[in-house]
């Protein structure tokens, strides 16, 4: 039974797009941002999207991944993610010609600030900034070349056939119980000053060496997930969607309200 359920859920694996951290934790992200911008970076936020928030935007680029049309079918799809061979940084690996998660964050923030940029394009490249640094945060969005960072590695999670990428996209933050508002009223009280200078302090191909790292502890020996997996990465996780949040806030607040240049020493 488990062969015909493993044979069964590979075959739509092999047809469904990877998604990350899923709705909760992307609008966990956003959410706590939302509480660390400047107020010049709330103002040009508000400005791009309008009466939508930082937290309904964070999702929007893996909802529209179902869209039929090719840029969102192929195009996009390299840009949720990063490959970083065993042993090796994001900087020696650097990204493919299609571009990753690092390269296309660039490449919004680019058009974002762009004056010539339409504005629904601003907003387009907005909601994938939210996105895609809450994505960096994920461990198995910076996959080895290996599994399809951890989509091929198949497991249970309380004896339901899944595989390690889905377990980090949504089981292990659904299996809290929590709405996106309640983890953030949870999360944010944890977040000192220094802990959020000291995250605000690195930049997108930092976050994507340290998911690298992390994915060491991520692969379990016993793939039948349950408590005791749920137990050991409880604070990793909490961690990630912390450090995403302060550090979705210090990108915007980088981009729309920079600090002045130092004066010239005479």
């Amino acid at each position: 039974m488990f062969r015909l359920l493993a044979s069964l859920f590979l075959a739509a694996a092999c047809a469904s797009p990877a998604f990350a951290w899923g709705k909760i934790g992307h609008r966990v992200t956003a959410e706590i941002a939302d509480h660390y911008l400047s107020q010049p970076a709330h103002d040009a936020v508000t400005g791009i999207l309008g009466t939508e928030s930082m937290a309904e935007a964070a999702d929007w680029p893996d909802h529209m991944r179902s869209n039929p049309d090719n840029f969102w079918r192929s195009e996009a799809n390299p840009w949720h993610y990063v490959t970083i061979p065993t042993g090796q940084t994001y900087a020696e690996a650097g990204a493919p010609p299609e571009g990753d998660a690092v390269s296309a964050l660039a490449k919004f923030r680019a058009q974002v600030l762009d004056p010539a940029t339409s504005p629904e394009d601003k907003a387009l490249a907005l909601r994938f900034i939210i996105h895609i640094i809450g994505d960096l945060q994920q461990p198995l969005h910076a996959g080895n070349g290996t599994d399809r960072g951890g989509n091929d590695f198949l497991c249970t999670w309380f004896d339901e056939v899944t595989n390690l990428h889905m377990v980090w996209d949504e089981k292990l933050i659904q299996y809290e119980e929590l709405s996106y508002t309640e983890w953030t009223a949870w999360l944010l009280p944890k977040i000192t000053p220094d802990l959020a200078a000291d995250w605000a302090s690195s930049g997108p191909a930092d976050w994507a060496d340290e998911s690298t790292a992390l994915m060491a502890t991520v692969y379990p020996a016993n793939r039948n997930l349950k408590w005791e997996y749920a137990y050991a990465h409880r604070d990793e996780v909490r961690l990630r969607l912390s450090q995403g949040g302060v550090r979705l806030a210090a990108y915007l607040n980088a981009m729309f309200d920079p600090a002045p240049e130092p004066a010239p020493v005479n």
